[in-house]
Order: structure tokens, then sequence, then C-alpha cells
């Protein structure tokens, strides 16, 4: 079968080194003289909401801390978050990695926003980064993806594979990042097949309320579009994906994964049938990436975008079915090449 997309893919080995929930101690008066401690550490990353565990963006992420821990044989850390935490809550956090000497400390998530850009300025030696947001900050790398063009690719592979002419998107929150996964596969599903109908619905409005951490939401989501006619649903909802899938794998309809390679994901094992693909983001290639650039004493700062151009985000063909819907395969690698050369515009909103 033709490859639609190359992405870094690591297998997600055994945990890493995890903190004790003391280890988040430091406070908002932390100084920045103590910048790094003696015993220099390597790389620490902090989860968004849904922790590890999520089979999509937070195990993504894990992917990287551990190529980075195997092949540079330093220390690393990987933080949960905790329910109903505050900024002040990432800010503790982050300030606590970056005193114990971890370099670089990733935010990963939007939300960690607020916090990364204050502690940042208290650690100017330590290299921080984020993902899914950009950052100001001489010592600051933002990660962003190109979301909307591997999205663009999922709603091209949806528009071949329906039968019922509708299918479906669940977004997790209510906010601008999820909206460029709507915007992109509901462009790509009208390019193709311009009669299909898409459903759209965010779980919730704010991320406290559980909209990426909910599976039990996903499944009643995509419970009420498939009693709408809906036969392929892409989720961009994290945990909550994961109800999304169930669901579909229930009444015998598609959906389309996110971020990681759903089909290939031990714990929705008994669903990857379902699966009919998935829109990756190389956040673990991101996280390496970047912890690789410290590494070599060379570290990135700024916006590092990454995009169907290198890589950065594409769509998952582990699904044998998808060379079983005529026309599939080649669509995405058309769409593929023009949003490559410019051809094809991917909105965003």
């Amino acid at each position: 079968m033709r490859r639609i997309a190359s992405l870094t893919r690591v297998a997600v080995g055994v945990a890493s080194l995890a903190l004790a929930a003391t280890a988040c101690g430091g406070t908002s008066n932390d100084s920045g003289s103590s910048d790094s401690s003696k015993d220099a550490k390597g790389l620490a990353i902090a989860y968004d909401v849904g922790g590890k565990g999520d089979q999509s963006f937070n195990d993504a992420a894990f992917s990287g801390l551990e190529k980075a821990k195997k092949e540079f044989g330093y220390k690393t850390a990987d933080i949960e978050p905790t329910d109903g935490e505050t900024d002040a809550d990432k800010e503790q956090r982050l300030s606590s990695l970056a005193k114990q000497g971890y370099n670089p400390v990733i935010g990963i998530g939007f939300a960690y926003g607020p916090a990364l850009e204050a502690v940042a300025k208290k650690y100017p030696k330590t290299t921080f980064g984020i993902v899914d947001s950009v950052v100001e900050g001489d010592n600051v790398a933002s990660l962003v993806f190109a979301e909307q063009e591997a999205s663009y690719l999922a709603g091209v592979a949806a528009a071949k594979a329906t039968k019922s002419n509708t299918v479906g998107f669940v977004g997790g929150v209510d906010v601008p990042l999820i909206h460029k996964f709507e915007a992109g596969y509901t462009q790509g599903v009208k390019d193709t097949k311009p009669s299909v109908k898409v459903l759209s619905q965010y779980l919730t409005q704010t991320a406290e309320e559980g909209g990426f951490s909910s599976p039990d939401k996903g499944k009643a989501a995509a419970e009420g579009q498939i009693e709408k006619g809906a036969d392929v649903i892409y989720a961009a909802a994290g945990l909550s994906g994961q109800g999304v899938i169930e669901a579909a794998s229930k009444a015998g309809k598609y959906a389309i994964g996110v971020d990681s390679d759903q089909y290939k994901q031990e714990a929705l094992a008994k669903y990857k049938d379902a699966i009919l693909t998935s829109a990756l983001k190389d956040v673990g290639g991101a996280v390496y990436t970047l912890a690789k650039s410290v590494h070599d004493d060379k570290p990135l700062t700024g916006t590092q975008t990454f995009d169907l151009k290198v890589n950065g985000v594409g769509l998952a063909d582990s699904n044998p079915k998808m060379a079983e819907i005529p026309g599939l395969t080649d669509a995405v690698a058309k769409a593929k090449a023009a949003i490559v050369d410019g051809s094809i515009k991917v909105k965003t909103s």
C-alpha cells in the first residue's frame, strides 16, 4: 500500500521517572538564581488535561520523551495535571522542574501558556517549550502544528468512505485550536464530495468541564450523530475520543482518530477495525527535536511550525480497509501533494 504520510513514530515504552507529588513544590517566589542544579538533568514534560494514557495527544508527547531518554541516557520526568488546577498550579509545577535542573521543560498543551510565560523569565538559562501555543521569550520554543492540514486529509478519507452521505465531527472543547481541526475536516469533506453533510458538536466550552478527558461525553455525542445518519466520525477530543471510537465500533461505523495512530494503540485494540485512520500530529517528534537541540547546545527558540511539508502532520494508513475503499488512497495522496505545493489552501476557522 502506498505510504500516505511518514511521521516519526516511537513506541511508547515503560513509564519514565515520575516525580512525587511534592516535586511540584516551587513557588511563585522561586529565584532565577537557582537556574539549574549541579546534577543537570534532561527533558521534563508536564502533561495536558487527560494525562498519560489518553492514547492520543499526551501519549504522543511521552513517546518523544522516551526516545530522548533512550538516545541521550539522561534522567527525565513526566508530570500529571491535577483536577481543577489553576495557572498558579501550572506555574509552580514548571518552576519546580526548572529549579531541579531539568532542561528543556515542556508544557504539553496551550493551557500552559500564561504559566510558562511567567516561569521562563525566572529561569533564563533553561529552555522551555510549549505545544500548541505561541509564547514569546528568548528561551522559549513554541511548537505549533498545521492541524488543519491533517484534518483536511481526514475529511477526504471520510468523504470517500461514507455510504450515508453524512459524517460527523466531535471537538473536545470549543476553542480556536479545535476549530482548526473542524475547519480543515469540513473543507476536505466538501472539496471531495460537496453533497456530504457534516454534523459538528463540541463537548464542552472549557477544558475544566472535561471536554478532553471524558470518554462518556464523547460516546454520547457520537451516538447522537450516528442516530442522525453519520457513518464516519472524526474526534479531536483527546481522551474523550475513546468514547467516540467505542460508539462507532459498536454501531458498525467508522471513527477517525487524532494525534497518534490510534489503530495501533493497544488500549484500543478491540475497536481497531472501526478506526479507519487517524489525523496525526508528530508531537513526539517535536518534543524530541527540542530535547536534541538542547542536548547539542543549540537550543531552538521562537515559533517552530510542523506541517505537511516537513511531515509534522499527516494521515495514518495502518488500517488495511483504507486500501479497500475505491479511490480513497489516491484521493488522499493527491490532496496532500496539492496542500504541499500550495494549490490547496486549508482554512483554519
